[in-house]
């Protein structure tokens, strides 16, 4: 590629790369995230190809590998443009059907469409579908449309555009000017205004200064950033290289965590493209701006993901945080001032030199503008990737666009913020989801990790399991974290094990606000907040567990199973898929479970055909006994 030395040279790029796309020529954009790769879609472009050669279509179609398109529920996902006709689940052997049918006669394939399970209807056109229909995907739109090896499918799109724009157009201050009029705040979790980082940054004294992108991203069930980054890496690159002319900074560096390595993959290849096209490197476009990007891959630490401690990993030392007092903006990265902003934070601005500040900040609530994605997973039908504008309810997004609560189970709360967020109840459902809301509500935004939770869901072990995740986490530096975490965890355990009493409970909230108040960095004041807010809204949980009970029936110490004489037909399903041999009973006879061999793995129960439903979980002290001479246990509760 020949270097860009012009805005001039950039726009005639644009138009010839625009002039040499049929807008008619159809296309086959196959979803090849990290998603869809896990569930078969690596050679399905390959498959399309030689179905293409076998039809003589060859040249007459273009087969696109895209990133995530969001609706990971339903992969491998297929899209054909231009008619957005949307198949989901798609495998190898449906491509023949795909292009003898849609391809060549103008059918649709009904099997591979979605199906609307309240009416039962049919859905072929992508935006039809309500999981895309009621999102507005201001950032994540384009990921379904390019394919981020390509640095021409991106410029097509209009990419590069706000770059030269902005050094061509605005001075450094009038770039933060504009970030800070459209009050961008930052998407990682602390929701401070990037404007006001980058301008602390630029006056800041010391050179040189650094600009990062965080991409560690170590919350459970948290997908976001991995999938911009994989799906549209330009768009990032283009918002940091703008980043780094408003506060003065040469050299970039994007952390990326050691589990992501398409998402690396894909960056690697835009920066070097990027590079070839003179859209990075030295004097670019001809500004007399230079800027530079290095990739560095974390180790997979979830403290990390830390300001302070993800500078001190980049220097080649422990990443551990150290104490605010001095902010990184003026000492961070080998005490240079340092800028750190999220993935999604950085895809953020190029949207806003394109558009304007006032444009963005119409949509949003007043406190938090723009759109947020969210990754939507658990006890909800449609998991994926969701971005919605700020302000938009949790029942929007859990209902209208996650599709409900499986099985027509109750929906019994939702976690905002991954492994340090709150848990909120059904009254908050419809709260609107922002920054400052949230954050009154006892949880917050975080990364944006929304997992929700259906009946079946004990909250107490919920918020053991999350404070065990980040006791593990804790990289152990300050006694208030390190400590704390661990006694709290043997306290829920306890709990959860029916061995404590209510003095426990009123220990684990007062040790759970003296962790949030006195630990030294963000992961151990936030660390208490699924204890404390499970205690807020959900603590008869916690009363019941005290009186040997629980109501979800989960907590194994506190369960029993028992089979119910007058509704087992001996069919023998439970006793054959036993993996400790704990049931006994012939065939067509009642049978029994064995409660000192019986592992509570909860198989008898699952295989026990519905319409009998004879397996019964119970809970309750004192647990049932071991009964030596067949007579059925007489159960504590129905």
């Amino acid at each position: 590629m020949t270097k860009l030395k012009s805005t001039s040279e950039l726009e005639k790029l644009r138009k010839k790369i625009i002039s040499e796309k049929d807008p008619k020529k159809r296309c086959i954009a196959v979803c090849s995230g990290t998603g869809c790769l896990a569930s078969g879609s690596k050679h399905l472009s390959e498959v399309f190809q030689e179905e293409l050669k076998k039809y003589k279509l060859s040249g007459k179609m273009e087969i696109r590998k895209t990133g995530c398109h969001g609706f990971c529920e339903k992969g491998p996902i297929v899209l054909i443009y231009p008619d957005e006709i949307c198949y989901l689940k798609v495998k190898a052997t449906d491509v023949s059907d795909i292009i003898s049918q849609t391809i060549k006669e103008g059918k649709i394939v009904d099997r591979l469409l979605y199906t609307d399970p309240n009416t039962g209807k049919k859905i072929a056109k992508e935006y039809e579908i309500p999981f895309y229909k009621n999102q507005n995907r201001l950032i994540f739109g384009n990921n379904s449309k390019i394919d981020p090896t390509s640095i021409e499918d991106y410029l097509a799109l209009g990419g590069y555009t706000a770059l030269a724009k902005t050094l061509f157009k605005f001075k450094p201050e009038q770039v933060i000017e504009e970030v800070k009029k459209a009050e961008l705040r930052g998407r990682g979790g602390g929701g401070f205004p990037a404007g006001k980082k980058w301008e602390s940054t630029r006056k800041a004294s010391g050179e040189p200064k650094y600009i990062i992108v965080n991409c560690d991203e170590g919350d459970p069930g948290a997908f976001m950033d991995r999938s911009l980054m994989e799906g549209n890496p330009h768009l990032v690159l283009e918002g940091l290289i703008i980043g780094g002319y408003a506060i003065g900074s040469h050299e970039g560096f994007i952390y990326v965590r050691q589990e992501y390595p398409l998402a690396v993959e894909n960056t690697e290849l835009a920066i070097k493209k990027a590079e070839e096209l003179g859209l990075l490197g030295k004097n670019i476009l001809g500004s007399g701006f230079d800027f530079t990007i290095s990739i560095h891959r974390g180790a997979g630490a979830f403290v990390s993901g830390e300001s302070s401690a993800l500078m001190s990993a980049i220097e080649g030392k422990v990443g551990e945080p150290r104490s605010k007092y001095v902010h990184t903006s003026a000492k961070g990265l080998w005490d240079k001032p340092s800028n750190l902003n999220n993935v999604e934070t950085f895809a953020n601005v190029p949207i806003i030199i394109n558009k304007g500040a006032e444009w963005f900040r119409k949509i949003g609530t007043e406190g938090s503008k723009g759109t947020k994605i969210f990754s939507l997973v658990g006890k909800v039908n449609n998991t994926g990737l969701v971005e919605v504008p700020m302000g938009t309810t949790l029942r929007q997004i859990i209902y209208d666009i996650g599709g409900g609560i499986p099985k027509e189970k109750k929906f019994k709360a939702v976690q905002t913020g991954g492994p340090s967020g709150g848990c909120l109840p059904e009254k908050f459902l419809d709260f609107p989801v922002d920054f400052d809301e949230l954050y009154k509500a006892g949880s917050m935004m975080g990364s944006g990790g929304m997992i929700v939770m259906d009946e079946d869901t004990c909250m107490v072990d919920l918020a053991k399991y999350f404070t065990n995740f980040l006791a593990d986490e804790s990289c152990g530096k300050c006694v208030p974290c390190r400590e704390g975490l661990r006694h709290m965890l043997k306290i829920l355990e306890d709990i959860t094990a029916g061995k404590a009493t209510k003095e426990h409970v009123a220990h684990l909230e007062e040790l759970s606000e003296v962790v949030r108040d006195a630990s030294l960095c963000a992961l151990g004041q936030s660390a208490p907040n699924p204890v404390l807010s499970t205690l807020r809204y959900f603590r008869d949980e916690y009363d019941a567990h005290i009186r040997g009970e629980c109501p979800a029936k989960v907590c194994k110490n506190l369960i029993a199973y028992y089979i119910d004489p007058e509704r087992c037909q001996g069919c023998g399903l439970c006793r054959k898929n036993c993996p400790t041999n704990a049931i006994r009973g012939e065939t067509k006879t009642v049978h029994v479970i064995n409660q000192e061999k019986c592992i509570k793995c909860n198989t008898c129960f699952d295989v026990c055909p519905k319409n009998f439903r004879a397996v019964s979980k119970l809970s309750g002290k004192p647990v049932p006994t071991l009964v030596n001479d067949g007579t059925p246990i007489k159960p504590l509760k129905r």
